[in-house]
């Protein structure tokens, strides 16, 4: 019974992605391609669409044996990945960025291959009983930036192009861990954080929903892209074949996803430590909906970039990063293990 479910989800797949070959079983080699996958965190609903992908058996329709790993940081995972401990990992694009620059030139370089956040959840979570409806009102109030954020790192960037004198704002650099408490307590005004990690916690702490304002920066002309899939470059060049499998499972994985979100969520609170899924259900559907199936992907499909668009989001990250040599788009995104466009549109 459990062969026939999952060779249906696949069948199903295949009539409704227009991804038949990413999913049809095949005759394959007796050993599939072992790939180490890290997280740049502990497991949540940001990693749906892979722990679906492993959980549904696309990866291994693909020929592929995939660990799906939780990590520590961005930076931790990064250097997995670059010097071959994993060969792939998801992490937010523009940490990716800032690493590569602090690397040696000739060092080998991670690169993503396909782009999972089309948007970045960057923003500031504020009160809205605090007199705070948009970014022009945080003047005069009280922002908790939290250290290592990569919100705060672009907050500088967004609030000079919005015209907003940050010395007029009452900053202070907080710890990530006191970032929902204090702002639940009072004790600030507002906080960098992310839309679907920071706003969606303190819904859960019981801070009521009609007080909460969230400042998304992509409305307020930030360009930045979100997480994305990297990759070893020495596996990328010995396995080329298999990176493309992986982004076509990982395609077909969003999809399964998108249709079937509560199992996504089943799948994936099986695999946390005490984890809530209410809470991880609405942090998958608000991800959907303002980070993965954007306009942008709408129009052009899943997992690329707009080069105009990440050169401007270069010149934001320049804004406040002294970059040793800034890079172009090629050297942070390789585009040449996508499928065709009609095996990542949205259907």
């Amino acid at each position: 019974m459990r062969v026939n479910r999952t060779n249906a989800i696949r069948f199903i797949l295949a009539l409704t992605t227009g991804l038949w070959g990413a999913v049809c079983p095949q005759v394959r080699a007796a050993d599939p391609v072992a790939i180490q996958f890290s997280l740049d965190r502990a497991i949540d609903a940001i990693a749906a669409p892979l722990v679906m992908a492993q959980a549904s058996g696309l990866f291994s329709a693909e020929g592929l044996a995939v660990t799906i790993s939780a990590g520590t940081s961005a930076q931790e995972t990064i250097a997995r990945v670059s010097s071959g401990a994993s060969e792939m990992a998801l992490v937010d694009i523009n940490a990716l960025i800032r690493h590569r620059d602090k690397e040696k030139p000739d060092a080998p370089h991670a690169k993503a291959v396909f782009v999972l956040f089309n948007q970045a959840g960057y923003s500031i979570i504020a009160r809205k009983s605090r007199g705070i409806q948009t970014l022009a009102d945080l003047p005069g109030k009280s922002l908790g930036v939290v250290e290592g954020d990569p919100a705060a790192k672009l907050w500088p960037a967004v609030a000079r192009q919005n015209s907003i004198k940050t010395s007029a704002i009452k900053q202070s650099m907080i710890n990530p861990a006191v970032r929902e408490p204090m702002l639940s307590a009072g004790q600030v005004d507002a906080v960098t954080g992310s839309s679907y990690l920071s706003a969606i916690n303190l819904k859960d702490r019981g801070m009521p929903a009609d007080d909460l304002v969230l400042l998304k920066f992509a409305d307020y002309g930030c360009e930045a892209y979100g997480v994305a899939v990297i990759v070893n470059p020495a596996f990328a060049a010995a396995k080329p074949d298999a990176v493309k499998a992986f982004v076509r499972a990982a395609i077909a994985g969003i999809h399964l996803t998108i249709k079937q979100p509560t199992l996504a969520i089943e799948q994936v609170v099986g695999r946390m430590d005490g984890g809530s899924r209410e809470l991880e259900l609405e942090r998958l559907r608000a991800i959907l909906r303002d980070n993965i199936l954007t306009a942008e992907v709408r129009r052009n499909g899943l997992g690329g970039i707009d080069p105009v668009r990440f050169a401007k989001s270069i010149d934001q990250i320049a804004e406040d990063f002294k970059f040793q040599k800034r890079p172009a788009a090629a050297d942070i995104f390789d585009s040449g293990f996508l499928p065709p466009l009609n095996g990542r549109l949205i259907n």
